[in-house]
């Protein structure tokens, strides 16, 4: 039977306002053919180094592989992703995910192109990202590997500034939990829905409308993760139905981010889907 643990990193003070979390995974090899290796959209970017064997991910229609000691950007998902070790062997992954504000403080590139998609970070920004590369690999232990990431971070971060306009709107999507229209964003901020789609595009992939969809979602989702194992599970996530118009409106949202039902979902959950999401 295949093991697996979450083991949560702590990251440094300078860069807690803009990561969700971190941590480091460890899997004893594939789950079974039968288990639904599921990564419901969160809304956060991934920085991902795999220091032992590497990772396959499915994401919509595309196959990307995370290769071993090789550091990989996840750009914005907004569709469900299946992921698993490449090898039916020990696995060890780092993971840092960003919230949507954070990740254009550190890395400069078009998060348009990187949008349900996996890849290198090399590819991305070069150089530095290879010297990263060699110094994690070169690293004893995930300790020191986590430190060494999180110093890179640190030093990218102090080359950027905020967009003050674009972290409001992001904050508000987030207070909001996903229950604010771009119209309101217009009215708050003073900008043009153009405007400010076009400033979503350059930071986040994606527009604020989409955002708030998947925001929206994960209040849910989070729900439905911690309460899928408790007794009647149905009596603890009711009413968050009125994040959507109606039971249709719900049932369309659960299944582009899930891609099945909440029954057939709730009939074989696994602990990888629940802790990757509630971890």
């Amino acid at each position: 039977m295949t093991t697996f643990r979450f083991s949560p990193v702590t990251p440094h003070p300078l860069l807690i306002p803009f990561i969700a979390k971190m941590w480091v995974f460890e899997s004893s090899g594939r789950l079974s053919a039968l288990d639904k290796k599921l990564i419901v959209p969160n809304a956060n970017f991934k920085l991902a180094f795999t220091s032992r064997n590497g990772l396959s991910a499915h994401v919509g229609d595309k196959n990307f592989i995370q290769k071993e000691n090789t550091i990989s950007f996840t750009g914005l998902v907004d569709s469900p992703v299946n992921l698993d070790p490449q090898e039916d062997a020990q696995t060890d992954t780092i993971v840092i995910e960003f919230k949507p504000l954070g990740a254009y403080r550190f890395f400069h590139f078009s998060y348009a192109q990187v949008k349900n998609q996996i890849v290198e970070l090399s590819d991305l920004i070069g150089n530095p990202a290879k010297a990263l590369e060699s110094q994690l690999a070169e690293a004893g232990n995930s300790n020191l590997k986590s430190q060494i990431l999180q110093n890179f971070l640190i030093k990218q971060l102090e080359e950027s500034a905020p967009d003050p306009i674009y972290d409001f709107c992001i904050n508000r999507i987030s207070q909001a939990q996903g229950l604010i229209t771009v119209a309101q964003l217009e009215k708050e901020t003073g900008y043009s829905s153009r405007w400010l789609h076009k400033k979503f595009l350059e930071h986040l992939g994606t527009g604020p409308k989409n955002l708030s969809e998947i925001v929206r979602f994960k209040q849910f989702y989070q729900l439905y993760s911690a309460s899928i194992n408790l007794p009647n599970p149905k009596d603890h996530i009711y009413h968050f139905y009125h994040y959507y118009y109606d039971q249709s409106h719900f049932l369309r949202a659960f299944k582009r981010f899930t891609g099945f039902t909440p029954t057939d979902l709730q009939n074989s959950m696994n602990e990888l889907a629940t802790k990757h999401y509630t971890s």
